[in-house]
Formats: structure tokens, sequence, C-alpha cells
């Protein structure tokens, strides 16, 4: 039977790290902001253990679920520091875009994540993008392709901007996913295919 939010709040302190992991996964599940506190603790304890990597990526990016704007200093000052793990990068940028898009800043919040010049922090970021199915205004859709355009077509960063446009208007952005549909990756063409036709392809993060 499925944890509720109260037991799996309850679980995110047990000893066993894969027990901690399950409750982190069904609070992400859950999105209860009761959980919100409880979910911010258990992290800051876990990153202290670059054992628990998995651990760590699902307590982040529950927070992103069940927290609020109040964590995002937290998760920013987490993301710049040299020790933190790139799991934790990646859920990061998802969870950093998830909480300011709830107090509608996410495109400031897209900005930074792509500027600080870390490819695992702007993956975790685009990855919210397009799971979020953001419309971000015109001059963010041209920072987020400017900043694409810069990498090999081979490179995964593709994926989730290619998934994420099938919201996007312009002849830039039709120009980008024509360039994805013929480009070297299958799953980055066979994003592009579906945005190109209007649809969001039925992708979801590990």
């Amino acid at each position: 039977m499925a944890l509720n939010a109260v037991e799996a709040i309850r679980q995110l302190q047990d000893r066993s790290s894969s027990k901690r992991r399950s409750a982190a996964k069904r609070l992400r599940q859950l999105g209860d902001p009761s959980a919100g506190p409880a979910l911010l603790e258990a992290l800051k304890n876990e990153v202290r253990d670059s054992r628990t990597w998995e651990t760590q990526y699902q307590m982040t990016i529950a927070l992103g679920t069940c927290g609020s704007p109040s964590n995002l200093p937290y998760l920013r000052d987490l993301v710049l520091q040299r020790k933190t793990l790139h799991a934790v990068h990646t859920a990061g940028g998802d969870a950093i875009v998830r909480l300011s898009y709830m107090e509608h800043s996410h495109a400031e919040a897209i900005r930074w994540c792509l500027s600080t010049s870390n490819e695992t922090l702007a993956g975790g970021a685009l990855q919210a993008v397009a799971m979020l199915r953001l419309v971000p205004d015109q001059e963010t859709v041209t920072y987020i392709l400017d900043f694409i355009k810069a990498r090999s077509p081979h490179d995964g960063l593709y994926f989730w901007p290619a998934v994420a446009a099938a919201g996007w208007t312009g002849q830039r952005v039709q120009d980008f996913l024509t360039s994805c549909v013929s480009g070297p990756r299958s799953d980055v063409a066979e994003a592009a295919t579906t945005s190109l036709a209007g649809n969001y392809g039925t992708y979801r993060p590990l």
C-alpha cells in the first residue's frame, strides 16, 4: 500500500537510504506542501553523505513539488557549491524553476540557471520548463535557443527544449525544431517531430 503524506514524512528519517529515497519519491508524487519543511531538513542532512546521490536527487526533486519559494535561497546556494553532486545539480535546476514558477519569476530563474555555465544545472532547469509546459516570454525563449545553439547537435541538452518548444511560437522556434529533426540524435529528432505537430510528448524524468 502506498504511503500517505504523514507516513512518507516520517520515513524521511529512516536509517535506510533506500527507505528515505522511496519516501521522497512518494512525496514528489503527492506534491503535498505540508511536506516542504520536512523535505528541506532531510535534504540538508542528506547532502552530507556523498554516497546517497540517488536519495539526494529524489529529495531535491520532491522539494520542487512540495516546497515553497522560500526554499529558493538554499537551493541556489546548494547548486553553486563545488561539493554538490551532479545529480543534485540536475534536480536543483528542476526545483528552482518549479518553485520560481509559483511566484511568477521563472523566466529569471531559467536565465540564472543557464548563465551559471553548469550544464547539469541547466539541463534540470530545461527539464522543468518542458514538464511544466512553460511558455516563457520571447526574450527568454531566445536566451534558451542561443544557449542551445552554442552546443554540438550531439549534446543531450537539446532534448528538453525540443520537447518544450511544442508550445512556443516564432520562426526561430520552427527553425530550431526543423534542425533537430534532421540532427544526429534520434531522441531529440523524435521530440522535435512531436513538437512540430503541436503536441507535447509523454516524457517523464527519473
